[in-house]
């Protein structure tokens, strides 16, 4: 509300602005003080000095009070630490009320209210602080930081004071009791800090600074005492002033946020001190009643730092746990991806020579995937251990994370890392007999050896991936890491990175080839192929990014906008009346990963075309890393209405029992057996017993590759169904679909070599 906002800023103002009238006070007190007759034993001058102890008191309670107005949050300790203020005042008057204060006996009945002020002060230290949850090890420390200062103040200040000091009984334990109180919260704020509840500024140290001086101040006054009765100090009055106007400052000033997060404990060195300073005190041993105010928090000392050494034992113990399991990976026991590079840093630094060889199982996906996740880690544990059992025990043998591990060998002899490399791999392809299942485990190796310029395991461990890459890419087994393969590591990143911008800002386009009925020549489909309209090298065929896109996991995007491209040019050509199909290439991950297909049907739905009028092409590796998810996916598929090709038939696994059981529609000749079928008897029969098998199963069967007349002339008595190739049409941008199309339909096809219909 506008109202309490600005009385708010008002309470702000007034606060501030009566920081600096206690400390003018003081002064006037000194000066004025000092200057009356009689100087600062004169009544004059205690006259003086009682009106401007009423004046001082009241700028402070006031200054409380309005501060605790102000900051609602901590207004309940502010309200102690005002009424303590009032109470102490109170006392202190009551004490020089009416008479002289020397003829005041000690202790008077006045230092009774002084004595309770210091309950509104206690309660001020310990409610000034947010509640928070601390280790034991946090109140130890607190524990021999608030004992250490107890004993070494009560030690310097109120051991001389009961030396001095005639009277024992009440008048010694009034005398001992205001400095005491006085240190102990000044341990008991310093305590707080420890335990990360009470910030460390200067703002603290004004309140620390404010204990300390009152209980300098005490201890002063009362060994200035002559007899039993009150004598005046204008010093001891000027130090009671000013510890006040610190603690008051203090405690008006917001408070600052603490760090939540672990402590910062205290050193060796800080609990070796404290405990040195507790058996001082204990070997001193002074007599009396004053020698328990050291002796007990002696003891207490020394207990709370025995335990907290014990607990940082512990610690120490769980620490080194700790820092080993940090460094062993939890699946198989062996050192971890940050152990080994430590071990890199380490041979790097020392000058010795060193080869890192990084190992990636092959195909272990599969393993996951079709057996699950447990025999996996099954399959990682006991390779594991066979490596670390079959290799020289100074092969520093780790797994790095998922299905990749890695050797550090002390040599740079190339002969010898190949040897350890393929002794590796033989190791792995040991059959492993695993759920009444036999795997040989492949592997890919990649060696990369020091060089003189290397500092970091990094750059070692980076040369080694590319290497192992390489290997993979090229199924070489194992490879050495040389700056070529740096460079089109390169590349690629640089390829990879540019087909990511090149999907998000649709430079992506779609061309299409016509595929024509053999016998009544007419257009039936169209098969979508992606280009890339690169900005500085033009048109880009699919063979060009296609294997970055697959190596930067990008294919699913790929996938994805071509099929918002192809479904976009399908809807304006049924528009425009053609009935033709579409055909799309999936490749096998997108096509078993699942996570294209509910997009592709949600998008066919929402173009309102007719399913069968799309048709996906996919080829025989499809079946063969996930035959039961891809049965699955064909299945969903047709069950939507949509068409299924497959694509590039005779040069994969060509198996006869997945034509019998999946739903697909068609089957496409690959272009090596189509080209040479006019040349190539072998090819031929290829083609004319696979157009027989497709037609006795009820498929169609797609001639690609078509590149003349003289292929069509001997395509047709073969059975082909459909023929696609270069001599029917080139590839062409969407926009010049249509026009094609009608061309053809509208042109004799005598001239493309297709005989008219008998």
């Amino acid at each position: 509300m506008p109202g309490a906002d600005g009385a708010g800023s008002v309470t702000a103002r007034l606060v501030r602005g009566l920081a600096p009238v206690p400390w003018v006070i003081v002064v006037v007190g000194a000066v004025v003080t000092n200057a009356l007759p009689g100087g600062g034993g004169g009544a004059a001058s205690r006259a003086a000095l009682v009106v401007l102890m009423s004046a001082f008191f009241a700028v402070l309670f006031a200054r409380l009070l309005l501060a605790a107005a102000l900051r609602r949050a901590r207004r309940l300790p502010l309200v102690f630490l005002a009424g303590a203020i009032a109470v102490w005042a109170a006392g202190a008057a009551s004490i020089g009320a009416g008479q002289t204060v020397t003829a005041v006996t000690f202790p008077a009945p006045g230092e009774i209210l002084c004595v309770a002020s210091y309950l509104g002060t206690g309660a001020f230290v310990l409610l000034d602080v947010p509640r928070r949850t601390t280790s034991l090890a946090g109140w130890l420390e607190a524990t021999v930081m608030c004992g250490a200062t107890i004993c070494l103040a009560a030690f310097v200040l109120v051991t001389p004071l009961a030396d001095v000091f005639a009277r024992d009984g009440l008048p010694l334990l009034v005398a001992t009791l205001f400095p005491l109180i006085n240190l102990v919260l000044a341990s008991l704020v310093i305590g707080q800090t420890v335990l990360r509840t009470r910030a460390r500024t200067g703002q603290t140290g004004m309140l620390v600074a404010g204990f300390l001086g009152l209980a300098v101040a005490d201890s002063t006054f009362l060994l200035s005492l002559s007899g039993d009765s009150y004598t005046s100090s204008l010093a001891v009055a000027a130090l009671w002033g000013v510890s006040f106007a610190l603690i008051v400052e203090s405690a008006c000033r917001p408070t600052k946020h603490v760090m939540t997060g672990d402590a910062e404990h205290l050193n060796g060195a800080v609990l070796t001190g404290a405990a040195t300073l507790a058996v001082v005190a204990l070997a001193f041993d002074p007599p009396g009643f004053v020698g328990w105010l050291i002796k007990v928090p002696a003891i207490v000392t020394l207990v709370a730092t025995g335990a907290r050494l014990i607990g940082a034992l512990r610690e120490a113990r769980g620490a080194a746990e700790a820092m080993r399991l940090s460094l062993t990976d939890e699946l198989t026991g062996l050192p971890n991806r940050r152990s080994i590079m430590q071990a890199v840093d380490d041979a790097l630094q020392s000058g010795s020579p060193v080869a890192v060889v990084l190992i990636d199982l092959d195909g272990f996906k599969d393993i996951n995937d079709s057996l699950g996740h447990a025999v996996g880690d099954d399959v990682l544990v006991a390779l594991a251990h066979r490596m670390r059992a079959s290799l020289d025990p100074k092969v520093f043998v780790a797994r790095l994370g998922g299905d990749e591990f890695a050797l550090l060998i002390p040599s740079n002899d190339e002969l010898r890392l190949f040897e350890i490399a393929q002794q590796s791999r033989l190791v792995l392809r040991d059959a492993l007999r695993v759920d009444t299942i036999d795997l040989a485990i492949e592997a890919s190796v990649g060696i990369a050896v020091r060089e003189a310029a290397d500092t970091s395991s990094t750059e070692l461990l980076r040369r080694a991936d590319i290497a192992m890459y390489e290997a993979k890419q090229t199924r070489a087994g194992v490879l050495l890491f040389n700056s070529t393969q740096d460079g089109l590591s390169h590349l690629r990143l640089r390829r990879g990175e540019a087909l990511r911008l090149a999907i998000t800002e649709g430079q992506l386009i779609v061309w299409y080839q016509p595929q024509v009925d053999a016998r009544t020549r007419q257009v039936v489909a169209m098969e979508a192929l992606v280009r890339w309209w690169h900005p500085t090298e033009g048109l880009l065929p699919p063979i060009t990014f296609l294997p970055d896109a697959r190596r930067s996991g990008l294919m699913p995007a790929l996938t994805e906008a071509v099929m918002d491209r192809v479904l976009l040019d399908m809807k304006a050509w049924y528009n425009a009346g053609f009935t033709f199909r579409v055909a799309m290439n999936w490749a096998p991950p997108e096509l078993v990963g699942g996570q294209l297909l509910p997009r592709l049907f949600t998008a066919l739905a929402a173009a309102d075309l007719p399913p069968d009028s799309l048709q996906i092409e996919v080829t025989e590796d499809s079946f063969l890393a996930d035959p039961e998810r891809a049965r699955s996916v064909l299945h969903e598929l047709r069950a939507h209405g949509v068409q299924v090709s497959i694509d590039d038939y005779g040069t994969g696994f060509s198996s006869l029992a997945y034509l019998r059981d999946l739903p697909v529609q068609e089957l496409k000749m690959d272009r090596s057996f189509v080209a040479p079928v006019a040349s190539d008897e072998r090819s031929r029969m290829i083609v004319q017993t696979t157009s027989q098998m497709a037609r006795a199963l009820g498929l169609r069967f797609v001639a690609e590759g078509v590149e003349d007349a003289t292929a069509v002339a001997e395509l047709l008595p073969l059975g082909v169904d459909v023929l696609q190739g270069y001599h029917i049409a080139r590839p062409m941008p969407a926009d010049a679909v249509a026009p094609w199309v009608r061309e053809w339909t509208a042109t004799s096809m005598a001239v493309a070599g297709i005989p008219p219909l008998a």
